[in-house]
């Protein structure tokens, strides 16, 4: 396989070089703890400002507390998520203490090769792989999603603005309630991001959500073209689940002067370029999820055969307001999302699964 085409990152207490594609070379001296971790991305790879990244938060985490050593391999395609499992497996130079698969799409490949590598320890975030040596980590990722949809069938149904200190002019428009929902690669879980959603939206009053696929997790032009014709359309804010592609839609904001909403991280953050146009982001704490995993081998506690399903009310998602314009947003509709959220943690509000029933 060419080079050029898969990118293998090393980062240490101490290491910072690149290994060499298609090998896995020892990353040099043992941190104190001694654990060895490797990280097979989700496509997309790092630098996405969300779901890789939070990953490899967690990661960053782990070896600032246990100062770990780490191995990542981001790959170009899905047929490649076997080859990478097992050569992280396969090694000897270092033996790998942990392996942590990140994304639903390795779930078959995990499925086999944690069968043929039985004394191998492994995790997986977003899907269930029933071994007994995999930690297993899933979210309930609509439920956040009825948060921030919440906020956006509030706001879409009011006058509200912001500008000033070289912000964005941006506000809502008052003739349609109306909101978008742009995803990456239409699948189950994705659809988990948007049934939420919509169930959100459509919790605040007569609101309309349109929704829309990339069909792709990193092309940006696609997310633009999509939130700009929703904006052109009435749409006053845009949440995306959808990865890399989702900083077209914050772009599509701002030319249109409008607002978004992101995904897995806080993006007015991790996206800051975007900050004046971000009202809120669903985070998905895939960080705790890794963070978690490498500290229950590090104390010898590996939650093989488990699954760990995180929601609202364990923080493993939630509605962040953004840095910028979270201030903005009037104490009235901050109360009423506390209000959806007590409703959701005590059973009083059920969140579909399914954009079909929302």
């Amino acid at each position: 396989m060419p080079s050029n085409r898969r990118k293998f990152l090393a980062s240490a207490a101490g290491i910072g070089a690149a290994t060499t594609a298609g090998c896995l070379s020892s990353l040099g001296g043992s941190g104190s703890s001694g654990t060895n971790v490797g990280v097979v991305y989700a496509l997309g790879g790092l630098g996405d400002k969300a779901f890789n990244d939070m990953a490899k938060q967690g990661i960053d985490q782990a070896i600032e507390e246990y100062d770990i050593n780490y191995q990542g391999a981001e790959p170009s395609g899905n047929s490649e998520f076997p080859t990478l499992q097992k050569k992280f497996a396969d090694s000897n130079n270092p033996n790998y203490d942990l392996i942590c698969t990140i994304g639903f799409a390795q779930a078959e490949a995990l499925t086999e090769n944690a069968e043929q590598y039985s004394d191998q320890q492994f995790m997986i975030v977003d899907s269930v792989v029933e071994k007994d040596n995999v930690a297993s980590y899933v979210f309930k990722e609509q439920l956040g999603s009825f948060q921030v949809g919440h906020l956006a069938g509030l706001l879409t149904q009011r006058d509200f603005s912001t500008s000033g200190d070289g912000m964005t002019d941006a506000s809502t428009n008052t003739d349609a309630a109306t909101v978008g929902f742009v995803g990456g690669k239409e699948n189950s879980l994705i659809k988990k991001f948007e049934a939420g959603f919509i169930a959100g939206a459509k919790h605040a009053g007569d609101v309309e959500v349109r929704s829309a696929y990339a069909g792709s997790w990193s092309d940006p032009a696609k997310g633009k073209e999509i939130a700009l014709s929703m904006y052109d359309n009435g749409a006053d804010v845009v949440y995306h689940a959808a990865g890399g592609t989702g900083t077209g839609v914050f772009g599509a904001a701002q030319e249109r002067g409008r607002y978004a909403i992101g995904v897995d991280s806080d993006q007015s953050k991790s996206a800051k370029e975007y900050k004046d146009v971000i009202l809120a982001s669903m985070v998905k704490h895939v960080d705790t999820a890794v963070l978690t995993s490498v500290e229950n081998v590090v104390n010898d506690e590996h939650a093989g055969g488990e699954v760990s399903a995180l929601g609202l009310e364990k923080g493993g998602v939630e509605a962040v307001l953004g840095q910028t314009l979270g201030s903005e947003i009037p104490s009235e509709v901050k109360s009423a999302l506390e209000e959806s959220k007590s409703g959701i943690v005590n059973g009083d509000i059920s969140v579909p699964t399914d954009p079909e029933n929302a």
